[in-house]
């Protein structure tokens, strides 16, 4: 539709129905009249035949055949323009009389029967006529008729013959002609109007609409000083109006926006020039950063022996005092000082490698090493951990990997130990497997591909991007469960990259973690591993008791490949059901302490065991204190998760037991120290820190309780009164701030003095501390001397129990006096005795809507507060004075007001107990000093 122009469409649309209309109607009205023409020359030749044929009946009947010519003759001469011929036949079809000689008679004799003939019929012939009547004699007969179902009588007259009337047509044909082309100059005349009338409205519609299309076209192509001229009817006039109207707030608007980009190419040239001198500063500034990072770097370097030399004497000397004769809470603290500096080298080896790694001066060796023993060793610094928390720690390794790879043995362990020890951290139930498989072997080059598969708490996926980078943990706020420096995953992640590996992760909440890896090693062609002569297990017989399905697999797997003849047991129960059914002597015994009846004297269940078997092996956990009762009859006890090349070794060459059943000494506890006679509760998520605040409290106060999560201090101030807490601030889940504020609301210790123990050291740490309802502040790391001096702070602070912490702060006044008591005493007493008058003016202004009074007095009271610790009235006065010095009523601080009047009561009786209690103490204490 868019190729035709509003011209056409407007020719079309007018002249089309006009000139359809017209036709249709002449076309009509001409046929119409051809009709009405026709029926009035019928209608006329029946009149004339039909009285015509009666008067001819006379003739007829009398055989006067002269006078019935004489009647059609004067008949036919009278009406010669319409009769051009008459005929009269008789019965037999022949003619009797004719008007006058014609030539053509033969076509007016009647074709059919003639007994057909009852009434006028009509012929066309060419241009003419031809009607037919039937004449009936005058003498008609009555007749009865005779049909059973109609006795009626009727009247029948004899037919005479017939008379045939030749009609011309040819006048009435030119009166048709007439018509058609008078319809067809009338058509013609309208249709002339309506091309009149249309060309008209072209003119003075579609030229005007075109010349606007045209306008725009130029205002289009940026000639904006084009108008539409002329006299426009109508709307058209208007929208010539609103062109020209928009033609010029374009131009308006080009104007401006060429001057917008005037300026801003003015201001771009500005830019760019200062863009350049940035770019000057910012590459002396790279040069710089450069120099800064090769100077941290050289200072990494330095401090990297700085560091660990001192480590390492601390961890030597650890090791070497446990080898001297200690009793059970000195080894227990030695412990967990060789057991803290080794996660402290561990933070600063993770710190140093990323340094490295950052510089790009980390030095990957290529050295033959023994995969499985490589494996062993690192699983076994790591299953501790496992064993702690009692989760199932599996290794699997696929048995077509070679034993002799080449690659840096010492990345690959911190690779495993970076992914399983986190997978450890991360999971409290269920367990962590690690899997080893072979994905491609040629000649001289393996590819393994190594996942590591949790049960833990899961990633979720927003969080997975900051796994992989620098300092980020999915969880990096003070109530995070776990700890860590946060480069574990980015240095491994490195490190895979440089051996030519890919590193990725799938996890989802509360569904656990898989961490996977592909490696590139190369095959050693120096036997590096010590070679196993399986060959002398083939066809042992050996029992296995282990519940835990991976466990379970991985063993049964190893043995089986082994060419060994397995008896899988899952459950004590079976294992007592498969002895009553068979008799069966093993060569081995593979228990686990997992599968043996927790109810049922553990020994016992082994002598059972022991009795089938050659040799037993028992796989436990921390099972130190029950070892008087396992050694017995146990050949081998092996920590799980077992390595592949130790059971190869222990199964191939089995020893005796050559542990001793050694219990633990009796030793002489110490004197007993002085205790202060306080209750202390510590609360630290970290098992060293905890462990010692515990030791360094028991020597100077009676009773300790100590736990490792704020939700269990919570549930320990619900359950009992203490007189001092100590609270971590940076703990799991409920960390200290937010155990603070619970044990403030809802507890036996509202009023109990809380200390923070943190390492953090900056002053708005401090303060927001503070303003979270704790009491003191003690950093770590802890000195004896310190925690002496805030107990013996603390222990002489009095308490009191009837009001809020917030509604008066004693501390807080103390501290606002410079520690003196006096002058503290003095400052609450005079603030007590001012606040009933002061309650009376505040009321007076609230109920006379005094804007500048209630400003005067609240000002007043928020001065005094400032110095007689009293937090809560002091922030109600501040938000109350600045809301009506900003324009604020009275009546909408109301609420405020009313308050205010509430926490002064609750400040009058609060100090009024300060002041009862403390004046008597002050007074007893200058009476000591007297005397």
């Amino acid at each position: 539709m868019t190729k035709y122009s509003l011209r056409s469409w407007v020719l079309v649309l007018a002249l089309a129905p006009t000139i359809l209309v017209g036709v249709l109607l002449g076309c009509y009205f001409t046929i119409n009249r051809f009709y009405e023409l026709e029926q009035t020359l019928v209608e006329q030749g029946s009149n004339i035949i039909e009285p015509l044929a009666i008067a001819a009946a006379i003739g007829l009947e009398n055989d006067d055949f002269q006078s019935t010519k004489k009647l059609i003759t004067a008949i036919q001469l009278n009406k010669a323009s319409l009769v051009q011929f008459i005929a009269i036949f008789d019965t037999q079809n022949r003619v009797i009389v004719t008007s006058h000689h014609y030539k053509n008679h033969e076509m007016m004799r009647y074709g059919q029967p003639f007994t057909s003939l009852l009434n006028t019929q009509l012929e066309q012939v060419g241009d003419s006529i031809i009607l037919r009547t039937p004449i009936f004699s005058s003498d008609n007969e009555l007749h009865l008729n005779t049909d059973e179902n109609n006795d009626t009588e009727r009247l029948i007259a004899t037919k005479l013959g017939y008379i045939a009337v030749l009609i011309n047509k040819e006048n009435a044909l030119l009166e048709q002609h007439r018509a058609a082309v008078a319809a067809f100059i009338m058509v013609l005349i309208g249709v002339q109007l309506n091309l009149l009338f249309t060309f008209r409205l072209v003119k003075n519609v579609t030229q005007p609409i075109t010349e606007m299309v045209r306008v725009v076209a130029k205002i289009r192509e940026g000639k904006l000083d084009t108008r539409v001229d002329g006299h426009l009817i109508g709307e058209l006039d208007l929208l010539k109006r609103g062109i020209n109207a928009m033609a010029g707030s374009l131009s308006e608007y080009h104007d401006e926006m060429q001057q917008n980009i005037d300026q801003a190419t003015s201001d771009l040239r500005e830019t760019l020039e200062q863009i350049e001198i940035q770019n000057v500063e910012l590459d002396l500034a790279k040069k710089r950063a450069l120099e800064a990072s090769r100077i941290k770097s050289e200072f990494l370097a330095n401090m990297s022996h700085e560091l660990r030399t001192p480590l390492n004497g601390v961890i030597g000397f650890a090791k070497q005092l446990l080898k001297t004769p200690l009793h059970s809470s000195q080894q227990d603290y030695v412990n967990t000082i060789e057991k803290s500096a080794t996660n402290l080298l561990g933070i600063i080896n993770d710190i140093l490698d990323f340094s490295k790694l950052e510089a790009g001066k980390m030095v990957l060796e290529n050295m033959p090493f023994a995969l499985r023993e490589t494996l062993d060793d690192t699983i076994t610094l790591l299953s501790n951990s496992a064993r702690e928390k009692d989760i199932e720690l599996v290794v699997d390794i696929d048995q077509s990997i070679p034993e002799d790879l080449s690659g840096d043995a010492m990345r690959f362990s911190q690779i495993i130990t970076n992914l399983v020890g986190n997978a450890i951290k991360f999971t409290d139930i269920g367990s962590v497997h690690l899997r080893l498989q072979l994905t491609e072997s040629t000649n001289d080059k393996v590819n393994l591909r190594c996942e590591v598969i949790d049960t833990g708490i899961g990633i979720d996926e927003s969080q997975q991007e900051l796994l992989f980078q620098a300092f980020g943990q999915a969880d990096s706020s003070i109530s995070r469960r776990f700890g860590g420096t946060g480069l574990g995953l980015i240095i491994t992640k490195r490190l895979i990259n440089r051996m030519g590996g890919q590193i990725g992760c799938h996890s989802k909440p509360n569904t656990g973690s898989s961490f996977w890896f592909t490696l590139p090693l190369s095959t050693s062609i120096y036997p590096i591993g010590q070679i196993q002569s399986v060959d002398k297990l083939l066809n042992k017989t050996i029992l296995l008791l282990e519940p835990r399905e991976l466990s379970n697999n991985t063993l049964d797997r190893q043995v089986r490949h082994w060419g060994m003849r397995l008896t899988n047991i899952r459950s004590s129960e079976l294992l007592a059901h498969h002895f009553s059914q068979h008799d069966t002597h093993y060569d081995y015994a593979l228990i686990s302490n997992k599968g043996l009846d927790k109810d049922t004297n553990i020994g016992s269940q082994l002598k059972k065991i022991k009795a089938r078997c050659n040799y037993l092996i028992f796989i436990g956990g921390d099972l130190e204190h029950d070892l008087h009762s396992i050694l017995p009859f146990v050949d081998k006890v092996m920590s799980a998760p077992i390595g592949e090349k130790v059971l190869a070794q222990t199964l191939i060459d089995p020893q005796p037991n050559s542990e001793s059943q050694q219990l633990l000494k009796e030793y002489t506890p110490p004197e007993p120290i002085s205790r202060e006679a306080m209750s202390v509760l510590a609360v630290d998520d970290n098992p060293a820190n905890l462990k010692l605040i515990d030791t360094l409290l028991k020597e100077v106060v009676s009773q300790v309780t100590v736990v490792d999560s704020g939700q269990g201090a919570i549930k320990q101030a619900q359950e009992r009164s203490f007189d001092l807490i100590f609270m971590d601030i940076q703990m799991p889940g409920t960390d200290g701030i937010s155990a603070t504020k619970q044990i403030r609301q809802h507890s036996l210790n509202r009023n109990t003095p809380i200390i923070a123990v943190t390492a953090h050291t900056i002053a708005e740490e401090r303060e927001r501390i503070e303003q979270s309802g704790m009491d003191g502040y003690l950093p770590k790391p802890i000195d004896e001397a310190s925690l002496r001096s805030v107990i013996s702070r603390w222990k002489t602070r009095p308490r009191f129990t009837h009001f809020d912490h917030f509604t008066l702060n004693w501390d807080l006044c103390l501290t606002q006096a410079n520690n003196k008591t006096d002058l503290a005493l003095d400052m609450l007493k005079m603030f007590a005795e001012s606040i009933p008058e002061t309650a009376e003016q505040l009321q007076y202004c609230l109920d006379n809507f005094d804007d500048k009074q209630m400003l005067s007095t609240i000002h007043k009271l928020h001065g005094a507060s400032c110095y007689c610790g009293v937090p809560t009235t002091q922030k109600l006065c501040h938000e109350i004075e600045s809301r009506l010095k900003l324009g604020s009523g009275i009546a909408e601080v109301e609420p405020e007001i009313l308050e205010l009047l509430d926490e002064l009561t609750k400040v009058e009786s609060a100090a009024n107990q300060v002041l009862s209690q403390l004046s008597t103490d002050v007074l007893d204490d200058k009476q000591a000093r007297l005397l």
